[in-house]
């Protein structure tokens, strides 16, 4: 399964001195558009919070009718669950607004609707964005990714865990449900050391204890649940098949840290996810993740302005389309010798 448009046909004719100075002067263009507009973050902001309750209220009031149309009005309340994270997402990169303290404090109020504590997302996020596709730097901020050499390295017991974490299943019906609702609240576990994230995410755990705890009283613990839990898995399901999709592909870019390239790593190993405009809306233009890679001050409202004005940022890989990205669910190892992301039926295949 080779995309259309893949990262080794776009520079198999132009020297690697040439795709780094066409990777330099793309983050060049991106710098004209990183200036939030006020207005046009508080309208984002209000029209997604409106969207928002006003769906929950329904799929709530729905109890009364049938819990089948409570799950269903769950979907589109998800969904606008993943747009208010897009928001927390864009405070934490600074580019939500223009003022560091306005975009925190809107970044943690966000948090207790994402449940996802806003300081320890914003440093482990920051991580990975300092270290997309390297090798030698994997483990925070991203999808678990071992080499074809480092898997068959591992003894039995190993190989099959990462086999069951790399199942579609496991990973997005299970696993993101999880680790968003469960693990997040634990300052255990993470990839950060306890001391510098337990006030982020003990104090969250704190203020939802407060203000869902507030909700529960008024609308009843168990019908609250019964709405917004839906909700939430919706939302982990959604953002974390975007998260997986931003640099699962098989023509991504995977270096090791003496030839691993900041600007590369944008252009080569974070992807195009063409969505219908709706979507690409709901999902905050989070797909044009090449360009968030090249410069992640630009507020997702000005994603696709910055993509407009640059024919080359148009032709650069990987351009993926929801069908065609559903095959990269099944890839699960890097195939160093092959440069590509390969199943483990692949894998299977290649020599030692």
């Amino acid at each position: 399964m080779r995309t259309p448009q893949s990262s080794s046909s776009f520079t198999e004719h132009m020297t690697m001195d040439e795709v780094k100075a066409l990777g330099v002067k793309m983050a060049a263009h991106c710098m004209d558009f990183r200036d939030s507009s006020v207005r046009r973050s508080l309208t984002q902001l209000f029209i997604t919070l409106g969207l928002f309750f006003a769906s929950f209220t329904l799929s709530y009031m729905a109890l009364d009718i049938s819990y089948w149309l409570t799950l269903a009005l769950a979907i589109p309340s998800g969904i606008f669950l993943v747009k208010l994270f897009i928001i927390q997402h864009d405070c934490g990169h600074g580019s939500f607004f223009k003022s560091k303290k306005a975009n925190d404090w809107l970044g943690r109020i966000m948090s207790l609707f994402t449940v996802t504590p806003y300081e320890f997302w914003k440093r482990a996020h920051a991580i990975h964005h300092a270290s997309c596709s390297n090798l030698e730097k994997r483990g925070t901020g991203d999808i678990s990714t071992l080499t074809i050499k480092e898997y068959r390295a591992l003894p039995l017991m190993a190989r099959i865990k990462y086999r069951l974490y790399r199942n579609p299943v496991v990973l997005f019906i299970i696993g993101v449900p999880i680790h968003f609702a469960i693990i997040q609240r634990l300052p255990f576990w993470q990839p950060l050391s306890f001391k510098s994230i337990w006030k982020s995410v003990l104090g969250l755990d704190l203020a939802l204890l407060i203000v869902m705890g507030s909700a529960m009283y008024m609308l009843g613990i168990g019908p609250f649940l019964m709405a917004y839990l839906p909700a939430l898995v919706v939302a982990a399901i959604v953002g974390g098949w975007m998260f997986f999709i931003q640099h699962q592909y098989e023509d991504a870019y995977w270096e090791h840290q003496e030839d691993w390239n900041f600007h590369l790593s944008g252009l080569l190993g974070s992807s195009h996810y063409i969505l219908p405009k709706v979507m690409q809306w709901l999902t905050g233009n989070i797909g044009i993740h090449h360009i968030h890679h090249l410069n992640s001050a630009i507020p997702n409202y000005r994603l696709q302005e910055c993509l407009d004005a640059s024919p080359e940022l148009q032709a650069i890989p990987i351009k993926i389309k929801f069908f065609e990205s559903l095959k990269c669910a099944r890839l699960a190892l890097w195939d160093e010798g092959n440069r590509r992301l390969v199943t483990f039926g692949a894998a299977r295949a290649i020599a030692v």
